[in-house]
């Protein structure tokens, strides 16, 4: 099968009109590091990036030395890049993104009304599909600020592929549907009709949602829809021109994942939806490859030496000998007694007896160790020959999709250089023997 077209992560990171990256895939498939690594290999070639993380996790703050990310972007020091370029990181606060919408676009005291409405702190702290449209939100208003050239955006894990995308539109279907309008209609009429519709149409209404949500709540809903009134058609705005960037030529997607069979259907799963959605793919990011540098040692030839040695076959057996190492106990016992009667006979030294007797434990010493790699070497090509195969059925699939393999590093990724390593494999591939 054709190799896929390479992804060249320093070309798309040193495009000026690249503005915004957004990193998305299953969870657990190394989102938060690939973007953290991004946005520190852009600073360090000169761009002025901001990377906003989504996932709960602390690892991104951990790895870039900040004791704490919060919903303001804080400076990542000991990164810096010729003209001028710096790294700043951030975490989003989804409930604080949403009291910042409310405190924007309503006067103070409306904005109080709605900030100590019980019914929007659920909604803020917890409403399915909020934290994917503050995330929205949060990423507009980096872009419209205008203080970073690239945006490199960390999406939450989610098993249901693009709830970045869906969410927002969910939320804002809610705040503008039906229900709502229904809420808001007597507010909206006013007067003696209004008091009519109200006494007629809505206590039959509010009469059954009292039963079903309870007259509190039922209360704190139409509090705050009355008080969110001007706010509304906002949300859907805000989303749509949001969409609409992600949608624009200086928005990249870079979909990351595992060579693992769940991974990778997930991946295939994104790719298909991105084109569905025009949204500008940039290609597939593969962490967590392995490599090696003997593969011209099969793990079949590996695991028949190891055996060989194991069983004392003829891997190490002397030219022209005719027994094999593992003779018979007599066969033993007579070449011990034989050699006693020679040292008797010569006067052999009985220290350097010993010291033979040594190097022949030893011998056996190095075969066991030996032996032991070459399973340790056989394990590893059956890796990556099963990765191989993998990445092999999505290409099948997506021949067009540029790929960037990460080789998997030997432990977990926790500070700058660690970062600054992922970079460097993202830019130049998986290294043999990796």
């Amino acid at each position: 099968m054709d190799a896929p077209p390479r992804l060249d992560v320093d070309r798309l990171l040193d495009d000026p009109q690249t503005r915004i990256i957004v990193c998305c895939g299953a969870g657990g498939v190394g989102k938060t590091t690939t973007a953290a690594a991004l946005g520190v290999r852009a600073a360090e070639r000169g761009r002025k990036v901001v990377v906003l993380t989504i996932d709960p996790a602390r690892r991104l703050a951990q790895s870039m030395g900040i004791d704490s990310l919060d919903n303001t972007p804080r400076e990542v020091k000991g990164v810096r890049g010729p003209d001028g370029g710096e790294l700043h990181a951030m975490m989003l606060d989804m409930k604080r993104t949403f009291d910042e919408i409310v405190e924007g676009h309503s006067d103070p005291e409306r904005a109080q009304a709605i900030l100590a409405n019980p019914f929007y702190q659920s909604l803020s702290a917890g409403f399915a599909g909020t934290q994917e449209y503050m995330a929205m939100e949060k990423l507009g208003q980096l872009r419209a600020r205008d203080d970073w050239d690239l945006i490199v955006v960390d999406t939450p894990p989610s098993r249901s592929a693009l709830d970045f995308l869906d969410a927002p539109g969910r939320l804002g279907s809610f705040l503008d549907g039906k229900f709502i309008r229904v809420l808001m209609a007597p507010a909206k009429v006013g007067g003696r009709a209004g008091m009519k519709f109200l006494n007629v149409g809505m206590s039959m209404m509010t009469g059954t949602l009292s039963k079903l949500m309870g007259a509190s709540l039922l209360k704190d809903v139409q509090t705050f829809v009355a008080a969110m009134d001007t706010m509304f058609g906002g949300f859907r705005t805000r989303a749509d021109a949001t969409f609409r960037l992600l949608q624009a030529p200086g928005t990249a997607f870079l979909v990351v994942s595992a060579p693992e069979p769940d991974a990778l259907r997930e991946a295939a799963y994104f790719v298909e939806r991105l084109a569905a959605e025009r949204m500008p793919l940039a290609g597939l990011v593969l962490n967590r490859v392995h490599g090696s540098d003997a593969e011209q040692l099969s793990a079949e030839r590996a695991l028949a030496a190891a055996e060989n040695l194991e069983e004392g076959g003829i891997v190490d057996q002397e030219s022209g000998k005719a027994g094999l190492r593992d003779s018979t106990e007599t066969d033993t016992e007579t070449d011990t007694d034989t050699d006693t009667r020679t040292e008797r006979e010569t006067g052999a030294d009985p220290v350097e007896a010993a010291t033979d007797a040594t190097d022949a434990d030893a011998d056996v010493d190095v075969d066991v160790i030996t032996a032991g790699l070459l399973r340790l070497h056989a394990e590893r090509m059956q890796v990556i020959a099963r990765e191989q195969r993998t990445r092999d059925r999505f290409t099948s699939l997506h021949p067009e999709v540029a790929v960037a393999q990460v080789a998997a590093l030997p432990g977990d990724v926790h500070d700058l250089a660690g970062l600054r390593a992922i970079g460097e494999r993202l830019a130049t591939g998986v290294p043999a023997g990796a």
